[in-house]
């Protein structure tokens, strides 16, 4: 069972591990009685790692940024996973960080201490830069101090950093741990040491002994239980979708994916073309993990969009996977035809990535709807039959 950081924290403040000063935050408004100075930063909590890649980490220095950055990480799922609770932690300068592990080797079957001086995000391309050292006997300090002269560490900074790996051993075999992992473990200009960032790995079936973590992990079934059951209306509310982002044209676009989006709002621009407004109705997390969500945020996504009457014609730039062309061209088709248009039939050019392509093409076709796999051909009648509107305006 993996703890979030900030309950990683929690064990690593009573071991005396060094943590910042932090709050947890269960609503944006809590951050009206922060404790912590600014700036702080808020970090996302859940279980997947690339938080920081993915959004899930912002710095902000004021209480209204503060909000509105919470809203923001509240509304940002990171692999699939949506935050329950966010962790205002205070603004640490380091000068170097470092990563630290305590974890099983599985062929020896004995505890390894890991650690590096490339922590952070860039670990990945420093692996051959990692150092171990097994505990293949009763634990002592020298295992500790090994590591730290393995890790090319010296003078003050050796004594600083075993000690913390001390701790963690500690730790690691109190609560009969799989992983404690530190990374980063930010180092002041003054030598100062302090876990940034935390990852704790519980054994499961050693929870019978640990009824603090058992705890957690009944909370943790709980809420599974309770998302599921929820799911299936869960995102069908326009809630959920991202913002409308309103322009001063007369294309509507319509994609699923950030990058999609961006790169097709570009190519319009590039064009000739003048937005009227841009909706991003979501990728990953709802194409494939919740088939099902997809085409009812299509439906969501055309409706706010062609309430803006100036947007004469919509872009609709989508890439399948699990679910096919085909589907998103009959929910596209009984969007169009249910939809009371009072003499204001909006034009749709349509352009789809997936399986099942003919016979979305053949659908669309006999609502008089374009579709074509040509993102470039689909932008060039985009932009020729806004221009046309334009003139018939």
């Amino acid at each position: 069972m993996d703890l979030l950081e900030y309950q990683a924290k929690e064990l690593f403040r009573e071991m005396g591990i060094p943590v910042l000063s932090s709050q947890r935050i269960d609503h944006p408004k809590d951050l009206k009685g922060l404790k912590i100075p600014y700036p702080v930063v808020l970090k996302s909590q859940v279980r997947a790692g690339g938080r920081g890649k993915a959004g899930g980490i912002k710095f902000v220095e004021n209480t209204i940024d503060a909000i509105a950055a919470a809203q923001t990480i509240f509304n940002l799922p990171i692999m699939g996973e949506y935050p329950e609770v966010l962790l205002a932690e205070a603004k640490y300068d380091a000068n170097q960080e470092f990563y630290l592990a305590v974890a099983i080797d599985p062929s020896a079957r004995r505890p390894v201490l890991l650690g590096s001086q490339h922590g952070g995000v860039q670990l990945e391309v420093s692996l051959e830069k990692m150092q171990q050292v097994m505990v293949d006997q009763e634990f002592s300090p020298f295992y500790a101090r090994r590591l730290a002269l393995k890790m090319g560490l010296q003078g003050a900074l050796i004594q600083s950093i075993s000690a913390v790996v001390e701790k963690m051993y500690q730790l690691f075999v109190q609560k009969d741990l799989d992983l404690v992992e530190i990374n980063p473990l930010g180092i002041s200009i003054k030598g100062e040491v302090m876990a940034l960032d935390g990852k704790v790995t519980a054994n499961d079936d050693a929870l019978h002994r640990h009824p603090d973590l058992a705890q957690l992990a009944v909370k943790r079934s709980q809420r599974m239980k309770e998302t599921a059951a929820q799911s299936a209306g869960q995102y069908r509310r326009f809630a959920k979708l991202p913002f409308l982002i309103e322009m001063e044209g007369n294309i509507g676009i319509l994609c699923n994916g950030a990058g999609l989006t961006m790169t097709t709002l570009d190519l319009v621009h590039q064009a000739g073309g003048k937005p009227a407004n841009l909706l991003n109705i979501g990728r990953d997390f709802y194409s494939d993990r919740m088939p099902a969500a997809l085409p009812e945020r299509i439906e969501q996504g055309l409706e706010l969009i062609l309430r803006d009457k100036s947007a004469r014609v919509v872009l609709v730039n989508l890439l399948g996977n699990i679910v096919s062309c085909d589907e998103i061209a009959q929910t596209i088709t009984t969007y169009m035809q249910n939809k009371n248009w009072a003499g204001r039939i909006p034009r749709l050019i349509v352009r789809l990535v997936g399986p099942d392509f003919e016979a979305a093409k053949e659908r669309l076709a006999a609502q008089q709807i374009t579709l074509t796999e040509s993102l470039d051909e689909a932008i060039a009648q985009v932009v020729s039959s806004s221009r046309s509107n334009a003139k018939q305006a």
